[in-house]
């Protein structure tokens, strides 16, 4: 479908994410609407919008995943684009083609292509073709005979993980370290994957067991033009769910990272990617594979925005207005480090969430600091919808002075009111392996139980 100009967008999403649109819709002259639940009535980014919809009651199911509520209130605020943000719908095929034939502009890839990247199997296979490196497993779907996928799984080598192809956020996997647990793995994961994700087809791959979590960051225009913005790396992660993350992916020769950089712009411009894009990869003894890609923006774009200098939001809705982008991939550079810290309402060692009214929320500044939030004192924290209430990100000229200058940030930032993970992102920072630099992805788990061990 052609790009269509638009002058006013529909933010279809909540909390930071949804404020940071905004802001990014402004600057370049668009209007705004914010949809709502009756629960985020008086939140920051309602506030401020251009126009303001109530599209139904707390729980997520009922309002923000309510597709044809969204369309609705586009038609009724005469909005004729919607950015999905991350999360909700942001990676639902079917709506992005909703929006698209009801005559609106979806910020985002195509329908085919989240279609396409949404399903693993599909796009690995994309990706194989494309030259892209893959982690070794199995070619397509599993088949129903157990005798074959015992054969499957001898010939990749144990341990492997049997993986959904639907799956997403850490669901619909388990590691299988000898043959006699296969069949078992195979039916709970089945099962698990069509409850979850009304799929229940599996794959199965070789259990890397202390990778790294690397991702390459992509851009691409309507005019064959695809950038790689640099690496981030994402190991710092519990029960597959990232905390920390940081750019560049330190200790990772910049050749191979321009190496399978080039290769992910290769790969877009192959299957017609738009939009926003980031390749995730496991690394380990300095071989790339690649596990998914996710369509949409990440939660953790401000340390590639900080590292290159892109507004990769404004870039989004550049792309959908079918304008060029203007830089070339001679033109990026990475600048300096950064690191993100996912700051959430939950208790900091047993993860339990804590919603409830802020009392008090005083925020960090100095050189390097960026915070977003959406979070004013006096915020409640919902118990409907994730823990999120904000990313604290530091930014110097090298990974020693990005780190201080994140230790400076989290002891000056005080929350009242509610528990939040601060304390454990503090001890973090103050860790000699993190200090070091490129723990593998199961790192965060280990210590975690160290710390629980009396």
């Amino acid at each position: 479908m052609s790009a269509r100009r638009f002058d006013r967008v529909l933010i279809a999403n909540r909390g930071e994410i949804a404020l940071r649109i905004q802001r990014a819709c402004r600057a370049l002259g668009l209007e705004t609407v914010a949809v709502h639940s009756e629960a985020d009535a008086e939140s920051r980014h309602v506030r401020q919008a251009d126009i303001a919809l109530c599209i139904g009651p707390a729980p997520a199911a009922r309002s923000y995943l309510d597709a044809e509520s969204l369309l609705l209130a586009a038609r009724a605020t005469g909005a004729s684009a919607i950015h999905p943000g991350y999360g909700f719908l942001s990676e639902n095929a079917a709506f992005a083609d909703a929006v698209e034939d009801g005559g609106l502009t979806f910020i985002g890839p195509t329908g085919a292509s989240i279609r396409m990247m949404g399903d693993k199997i599909t796009a690995k296979r994309a990706m194989r073709d494309a030259g892209v490196p893959c982690v070794p497993g199995s070619d397509g779907p599993l088949p129903p005979e157990m005798d074959a996928i015992h054969a499957m799984a001898a010939q990749v080598g144990f341990p492997v993980i049997v993986k959904a192809s639907g799956g997403g956020g850490g669901r619909g996997m388990r590691v299988v370290w000898n043959a006699d647990e296969l069949e078992q793995a195979v039916t709970l994961t089945a099962k698990e994957a069509q409850q979850a994700f009304g799929n229940p087809t599996l794959y199965l791959e070789r259990f890397m067991q202390k990778p790294r979590h690397i991702e390459i960051q992509v851009l691409c225009d309507t005019h064959g033009t695809a950038l790689w913005l640099g690496a981030r790396d994402c190991s710092l992660q519990r029960r597959h769910q990232k905390v920390l993350e940081e750019a560049p992916a330190p200790g990772i020769s910049p050749d191979i990272i321009a190496d399978i950089g080039e290769r992910c712009a290769q790969a877009c411009r192959r299957i017609g990617y738009r939009g926003a894009g980031t390749f995730e990869f496991l690394y380990e003894d300095g071989i790339f594979a690649f596990i998914e890609m996710n369509t949409r923006v990440q939660v953790e774009h401000p340390i590639t925005e900080a590292t290159t200098g892109i507004d990769i939001v404004a870039a989004q809705l550049q792309i959908a207005q079918g304008e060029k982008l203007a830089i070339r991939q001679q033109d990026i550079a990475t600048l300096g480090h950064a690191i993100e810290c996912r700051i959430n309402a939950e208790d900091p060692r047993t993860f339990m969430p804590s919603p409830g009214r802020i009392t008090s929320w005083d925020l960090p500044g100095g050189p390097g600091i960026r915070i977003d939030t959406h979070v004013t004192a006096g915020y409640t924290v919902q118990p409907y919808y994730d823990s999120l209430i904000g990313k604290v990100i530091a930014h110097g000229a090298t990974r020693q002075q990005a780190i201080a200058r994140l230790r400076v940030a989290l002891a000056e930032m005080q929350v009242q009111g509610v528990s939040t993970n601060i304390p454990l992102h503090q001890d973090i920072l103050a860790d000699p392996h993190f200090q070091q630099g490129g723990v593998d992805i199961h790192y965060l788990e280990r210590w975690l139980a160290e710390r629980a061990t009396p």
